[in-house]
């Protein structure tokens, strides 16, 4: 360990003197008291601090320039918060003869601390879930994105390699039968583009970084570029269970593995019922086109579905906020033989207060 870690260090030192040497020439030239991170200061360094600084403000205009009358900031750089957040995947396939399999992964609950400054987020997770008994499924629903008035991008990764519990198998119902033959992956990017751009606020209901004061919606459109890897092992199900799966499942086994190149089109609305409150609802089927291998080594392309559905609940108070936000990410598959449709459904609750520290 001490081998692999010491080229490493040995980089860290490196830029930490080159910092240092920075923070030193600035302290010389300007005094140490001169030194600041308001914008007005750093414009009067030179020409180039002044262009930057310059740049920075057209592009914070051209990118969120709200109606005041509907979209306001929060008039705070940070903000600091604490969420818990559940979620769980559900699988449903329709087979030959009316054959359905429907399954679901036990609830996981996670509860982290997050640091916002601007649009950038860093923050830390612990699984809570198998402290109190529960399933010991480490957190791999990574999310990051980006929201600003005329647009959004998200990167997403959802992955579950833990298993399920088996609800229905054709006839038998009620079933609490443990599956563990699952290893899913699917990530991807989403970026779209707001119509009524100037009064209506995504970020409002969704990210705690703007003010909706006025109920405002609007039209979205963009594009969706993910990637499914599916594999589910049925090899472990009682001899009598297997006969029913389709002929063309060689090993007992579904698997999917496919590049999808889609549209996205929704709406989003922001109702503001009351003095502080927001509620958010965003609605977007993502339609395209999908390449790559559906329980076959043949290579097809066939059309694909997606859809990305989202409610939320935000209080605002000043420097302190909370709120509640509810997602379903499903999608749908289908060739000759099977139907599957299989997606995660998800809560988080947060409470976190704003500040500025320059």
């Amino acid at each position: 360990m001490k081998e692999i870690f010491s080229p490493l260090s040995g980089v860290f030192r490196r830029v930490w003197k080159h910092l240092l040497l920075i923070l030193a020439m600035m302290s010389v030239a300007h005094g140490a008291d001169a030194i600041s991170f308001d914008l007005d200061s750093i414009a009067e360094w030179g020409r180039f601090p002044r262009f930057c600084v310059n740049t920075y403000r057209w592009g914070d205009k051209f990118f969120n320039g709200y109606d005041s009358a509907y979209v306001v900031g929060t008039g705070y750089k940070f903000n600091a918060k604490i969420t818990t957040d559940s979620w769980m995947d559900v699988y449903n396939f329709r087979l030959p003869e009316g054959t359905q399999i429907l399954m679901n992964s036990d609830p996981s609950t996670s509860i982290g601390a997050y640091l916002t400054y601007l649009a950038v987020s860093v923050g830390y997770d612990i699984n809570v879930s198998k402290i109190f008994g529960g399933v010991d499924r480490s957190r791999q629903r990574l999310r990051f994105g980006f929201n600003c008035s005329l647009f959004a991008a998200e990167v997403y990764l959802i992955k579950n390699d833990v298993g399920a519990t088996m609800k229905r198998f054709g006839d038998m119902r009620d079933l609490h039968m443990p599956f563990r033959g699952i290893d899913n992956n699917t990530w991807g990017l989403d970026a779209y583009y707001f119509f009524n751009h100037k009064r209506y606020a995504e970020a409002a209901a969704f990210n705690f970084s703007r003010i909706q004061r006025k109920s405002q919606g609007s039209f979205y459109t963009g594009i969706s570029i993910y990637t499914q890897q599916l594999d589910f092992d049925f090899n472990m199900l009682p001899d009598i269970m297997k006969k029913k799966l389709p002929a063309d499942w060689l090993d007992y086994r579904y698997r999917v593995n496919t590049h999808n190149y889609a549209i996205r089109v929704g709406y989003g609305y922001n109702w503001v019922f009351r003095n502080n409150w927001v509620l958010g609802v965003s609605e977007s089927p993502v339609i395209g086109i999908r390449k790559g291998y559906i329980n076959s080594d043949i290579e097809k392309v066939s059309f694909s579905m997606y859809n990305r559905l989202k409610v939320s609940v935000v209080w605002n108070n000043g420097r302190w906020f909370a709120g509640a936000v509810g997602k379903v990410d499903g999608a749908l598959i289908s060739d000759k033989q099977t139907v599957y449709a299989g997606g995660v459904i998800s809560g988080e609750a947060c409470v976190g207060y704003r500040f500025n520290l320059w």
